[in-house]
């Protein structure tokens, strides 16, 4: 048995004499957690705010991991979380329902785009993609089109963990590790970010709209008559906020219907408020057939997720006697009572304290405070889009990723809670955050950044 480590010893009650080693993170590198993790251990969360193990208060910079727009510990969420476990813990998912799950699923239809009014619950964004790509691939086979089985998805784009999300996802790391077992069948669109024409764009970049007809050189690859369909981030979000350029959507879209393709957007990261709309669909008034969704819609607290789909989607599949199976594909998880009630306290809460309107409030106040950056010599880039940014810092010649990982580090011995991918860091406050909160936190970043030059 591996001793506790050394310096858990006089640090917060609840985490005294425990130890570390037994538990295998995700997407860390185990190692460098252990050898030091005090900072990065997480023992209360209250607003925007989380504090870890040494005690330092730290700003949620990401809402958690783009899941917690309403801060954390709202009391109408504990309410809720509280009175569900008392009524109904667990519903089976198959063959029988939960109320919350009901008038969630209603919810959800309701602030989607016009047409899109059936709700399909998972329980994370993985279990979304992976669910909609099998949609996709069965809503052809009951038109009579099996021949179209291809998925098409975008470099650097990311969908999740389960086969199929990395099968369409353009992040190397996670093809490299599992080649092998990936999807037959999946070709990828090039992403939308070049430095040279859009470097520090505020908003959408006007250059690149034009990248989107490389899905017709696939259509003259393949042929139409096998693709099933095209799965994008509206905004890409894990890679480092990739701002869709004007217009670029818009032509995915016409390219799709002219060939009878599905159009999924993975709106993980930007449904419920992100964008300052109740889905990206709507900021850039493009209607997709399908929409994955997760991580706001129970502010990070119990997972849950799903697909929304067209109506015509849906009524693909009713057919044949009504006691059959129509789609053979669920979750023992799928709508589970206590991630619903959750969901619809959230969804609530962002009404009635008008929080999705707040996020949009919030956009020019982020964006003017974050391209004040720009000055400093380490900053090659600065995105932004609704309340969300990122920057991209000059990696150090040899060791690429250590200057951001120096930079969050310092945050959480110092008040930020930051998230980072390579050397871009990502920024997505919570919708609850004041403006001068905002401010500061870029006041703070531009400290960071220079008190960790090497």
């Amino acid at each position: 048995m591996n001793q506790p480590v050394a310096e858990f010893a006089n640090l917060h009650p609840d985490v005294r004499g425990l130890n570390p080693e037994s538990y295998w993170l995700p997407f860390t590198p185990n190692r460098h957690f252990k050898a030091s993790p005090h900072a990065r251990t997480m023992v209360s969360a209250s607003g925007p705010y989380y504090t870890n193990a040494i005690g330092h208060q730290l700003f949620d910079c990401l809402s958690g991991m783009w899941c917690s727009p309403l801060g954390h510990a709202h009391p109408k969420i504990v309410e809720a979380v509280t009175k569900q476990v008392s009524t109904l813990d667990y519903s089976p998912a198959f063959q029988c329902a939960a109320p919350p799950t009901l008038k969630l699923a209603e919810k959800v239809a309701d602030m989607a785009p016009v047409g899109m009014d059936h709700v399909f619950f998972t329980s994370s964004g993985s279990e979304a993609v992976d669910t909609a790509l099998k949609i996709a691939h069965a809503f052809h086979r009951c038109k009579g089109e099996a021949t179209r089985f291809r998925m098409i998805g975008r470099e650097r784009g990311y969908h999740g963990v389960g086969f199929g999300g990395i099968s369409v996802g353009g992040i190397p790391a996670n093809r490299k590790a599992f080649a092998s077992l990936m999807l037959n069948g999946v070709d990828h669109l090039p992403h939308t970010h070049k430095l040279s024409e859009m470097a520090f764009s505020k908003g959408q970049p006007i250059w690149g709209a034009h990248l989107a007809e490389d899905l017709e050189r696939m259509v003259l690859l393949h042929d139409a008559s096998s693709i099933a369909a095209v799965i994008v981030e509206p905004v890409q979000g894990s890679t480092g906020l990739l701002v869709p350029p004007v217009g670029y959507l818009q032509k995915l879209r016409e390219i799709c219907t002219r060939h009878g393709i599905l159009l999924i957007f993975d709106e993980v990261i930007t449904g419920f408020g992100r964008l300052g709309t109740s889905f990206a669909a709507q900021r850039f008034d493009v209607m997709p057939d399908m929409i994955t969704f997760a991580k706001a819609i129970t502010n990070g607290v119990i997972p849950l997720g799903g697909v929304i789909v067209r109506k015509d989607i849906y009524d693909a599949f009713m057919h044949g006697p009504e006691f059959v199976i129509e789609l053979f594909h669920g979750y023992t998880y799928s709508g589970h009572p206590m991630a619903t009630a959750v969901g619809l306290a959230t969804l609530e809460v962002m009404k009635q304290e008008g929080l999705i309107q707040a996020s949009a409030a919030l956009e020019p106040v982020l964006a003017d405070a974050v391209h004040s950056l720009r000055d400093l010599p380490e900053v090659i880039d600065i995105r932004n889009i609704g309340f969300a940014a990122a920057i991209d810092l000059k990696p150090i010649e040899g060791k690429p990723g250590l200057r951001a990982t120096s930079v969050f580090e310092a945050g959480l011995r110092s008040n930020l809670l930051l998230r980072f991918t390579g050397d871009t860091i990502a920024m997505a406050p919570p919708f609850i955050s004041a403006e001068k909160q905002v401010r500061a936190m870029i006041d703070s970043l531009r400290q960071l950044i220079v008190q960790t030059r090497p």
